[in-house]
């Protein structure tokens, strides 16, 4: 039995693809930026901004893989080391302000 990779018979390459996927998750963070500035509630906004930063890592990781750069990878990685120290450091401020419900 013979495999055929869809992306050949599409016209489209792998990388093509992947780019495709990124400004998709583009679209998706300029939509979140949106809740994060305009949302009703405190806590509304920290999940955007938790979102935001997800979507930055995976949009970095896609960049790297469709563009054959290796040090995107790597900017990924601490960007997520960053985006949970912020996660842990705003969840830490709003338990002291008693703004937990």
């Amino acid at each position: 039995m013979m495999f055929v990779d869809t992306a050949v018979v599409t016209g489209f390459s792998v990388g093509d693809l992947l780019l495709v996927a990124t400004a998709l998750f583009v679209t998706l963070a300029v939509m979140m930026l949106y809740r994060a500035i305009l949302g009703p509630t405190n806590q509304d906004r920290v999940l955007a901004v938790n979102v935001l930063g997800t979507n930055t890592v995976v949009i970095l990781a896609l960049l790297g893989a469709a563009l054959g750069e290796p040090w995107f990878l790597d900017i990924a990685l601490v960007y997520a080391l960053l985006n949970f120290m912020m996660s842990i450091a705003i969840s830490k401020f709003t338990v002291e302000r008693g703004g937990v419900i």
